[in-house]
């Protein structure tokens, strides 16, 4: 079964950065994408950015230009740069990738999340 791994967040001051990693093990095929997702208190969990196995990537409105979303697919590991932090950016980041793996019954396709690191921007 695939995991995944998150690291780096953290408490920052507005107009700092933080990078976000995610690393994914287990019997892994493929990673065809992995994204960034976060959930504030009282929000439905919404989408940060997202990349694709081929390096496109896609990002909400409101982190173009502030956020970068990487990936090194030797690591199976996805990063996200985020510069330039706001208090609306304070929130749960959970990490998902989707692919296919070798399961107990041969290949079979994935969805996974991460267990969720906390960002928190605040003065």
């Amino acid at each position: 079964q695939v995991q995944l791994v998150e690291s780096g967040g953290g408490l920052v001051q507005p107009g700092g950065s933080l990078r976000l990693s995610c690393a994914a093990s287990g019997s892994i095929i493929s990673i065809n994408a992995m994204g960034w997702y976060r959930q504030a208190p009282g929000k439905q969990r919404e989408l940060v950015a997202s990349i694709t196995i081929g390096g496109s990537t896609n990002y909400a409105g409101s982190v173009k230009g502030r956020f970068t979303i990487s990936r090194d697919n030797s690591k199976n590991t996805v990063y996200l740069q985020m510069n330039s932090l706001k208090p609306e950016d304070t929130a749960v980041y959970y990490c998902n990738a989707e692919g296919r793996e070798w399961g107990s019954r041969g290949i079979s396709n994935y969805d996974t999340w991460g267990q969720g690191t906390q960002v928190t921007v605040s003065s």
